[in-house]
């Protein structure tokens, strides 16, 4: 019989087509609970990197479950700081806690990333859907075309932090994926080699986020996604510029499907998490 985190980690990895399942059989399951359990152990400042480069702009998935979880974890009393680059940190700055990060060369990025830990002292690391350093020391998007000038480098926060990460990807170029480096080898991507602690693996990012809330909705025995409305988080995200990470077009879907996915996917989640009133 599967485990709770089992059920949840097979839920967010319907409707999969990039190879996630055949990465899924490299890992040990319990992803979910262990990147819950993370989160509660550590209520401290919790830093949350997203924001992947597209066409100028930044894709759906990732900010929405950013946005999903920095506001779970407020309600938690813990205190989440959004950290992404251009262009999408001046859409963010507008409506929660941002520090923006330079599109810069190594050197300055890591000065920035040391000072920004040194004020901070984060308790955990986070990163939703963001891109991986490869092993050229670059980053590629799921085409396989360099996107290096117009990403920050959130790489850096994990490498030289002394607490806990949590990593959330769904195609193999996301910081998290070094830890199945291996697995990926088989498909068709250039993968990132930037590892974390506990990496949570969905077929849109934002599902695995939903994943983790899910297994906290269990153990605090409240609705926790009361506290979330992706349709809307979508809207903002479209109005100011935010475009469909595949598709490309402006329009409030993820990795392109429908928004309406997602929110099944969150109510599978509630079904399985929640009992009946």
């Amino acid at each position: 019989m599967l485990s709770l985190s089992e059920q949840i980690e097979n839920i967010i990895l319907q409707h999969g087509n990039r190879g996630m399942h055949r990465v899924q059989s490299s890992m040990e399951s319990g992803y979910c609970r262990r990147a819950a359990q993370l989160l509660l152990d550590n209520k401290g400042v919790i830093l949350i990197g997203t924001g992947f480069p597209v066409s100028g702009s930044f894709e759906s998935d990732g900010p929405i479950g950013a946005i999903a979880l920095y506001r779970v974890l407020l309600y938690l009393d813990c205190h989440p700081v959004l950290v992404c680059g251009p262009p999408i940190s001046k859409i963010m700055a507008r409506g929660f806690l941002t520090y923006e990060l330079p599109l810069a060369g190594w050197e300055q990025s890591r000065r920035v990333a040391r000072h920004l830990l040194d004020e901070l002292n984060p308790s955990l690391i986070v990163s939703v859907e963001r891109p991986g350093m490869t092993a050229d020391g670059r980053y590629y998007n799921m085409h396989g075309q360099d996107i290096s000038a117009s990403t920050a480098k959130f790489d850096l926060f994990l490498q030289y932090s002394d607490c806990p990460s949590i990593a959330f990807g769904d195609g193999g170029n996301e910081i998290g994926m070094g830890n199945v480096r291996d697995a990926l080898a088989r498909l068709d991507v250039i993968p990132s080699v930037t590892t974390c602690d506990e990496l949570v693996i969905a077929t849109v990012s934002n599902w695995g986020v939903y994943g983790v809330i899910a297994i906290l909705c269990h153990q605090l025995k409240q609705d926790l996604f009361a506290l979330i409305d992706p349709a809307a988080i979508a809207g903002y995200l479209v109005a100011n510029g935010c475009v469909d990470g595949i598709t490309t077009r402006p329009e409030p879907t993820e990795d392109s499907f429908p928004i309406s996915v997602g929110i099944s996917i969150i109510q599978q989640l509630r079904q399985l998490v929640l009992p009946a009133k």
